[in-house]
């Protein structure tokens, strides 16, 4: 009995260590990155044939919210390059 203790505890230890490492990766993933994997995952649900419900009103607000984040990013890097 202890050897199977013994066993589920490495196991359980190797995966905290994955678990960690996953995180880092997470945690360090650049935002084009993070889009890629979006994509992705995008792309297999719409190969799988799921489709999206329809938008509600809160739906077009986030996206608006969205939309106006990503120009106002995409304003600054222009100032940044016009900087350099």
């Amino acid at each position: 009995m202890a050897v199977d203790a013994q066993r589920v505890k490495r196991f359980r230890d190797r995966w905290r260590e994955v678990e960690a490492i996953e995180i880092e990766e997470q945690r360090t993933a650049s935002v084009a990155l993070r889009w890629q994997q979006l994509n992705a995952i995008f792309r297999l649900a719409v190969g799988l044939g799921l489709t999206l419900a329809e938008s509600d009103e809160q739906e077009q607000i986030v996206r608006r919210r969205w939309t106006k984040l990503k120009e106002i990013w995409l304003n600054r890097q222009e100032g940044m390059t016009d900087a350099q």
